[in-house]
């Protein structure tokens, strides 16, 4: 799903982006403009990921595979903004607990 967002840029961004364009670094102002968001939202959110404890992570992870079981450990990770090695490690308790599965 995706919405559209509309800004005002000053021509020197719009010229630079133009430019990256026209030599063949993304296909169009609005590829560039998305990169550019999306690499922000995930150096922002490696900023604010949560510390949380192992067992703290463990029943916030459970209860997330109970909305949405086919989750992979980066999209639980993502989501819940926490640290993928905690989600892995917390991950290989709950299925060793038989509270999670390998997704296929």
């Amino acid at each position: 799903m995706s919405d559209q967002i509309s800004s005002r840029l000053p021509l020197k961004f719009i010229s630079g982006i133009e430019s990256l364009v026209n030599e063949g670094y993304y296909l169009s102002a609005s590829d560039f403009v998305r990169e550019a968001v999306r690499d922000n939202l995930e150096e922002i959110k490696e900023i604010r990921l949560r510390e949380v404890s192992l067992n703290d992570a463990k029943e916030e992870i459970y209860r997330y595979l109970l909305q949405n079981p086919d989750s992979y450990p980066y999209e639980i990770a993502n989501e819940l903004w926490l640290e993928l090695s905690l989600v892995h490690e917390a991950l290989i308790e709950l299925r060793k607990a038989g509270k999670a599965e390998d997704v296929e």
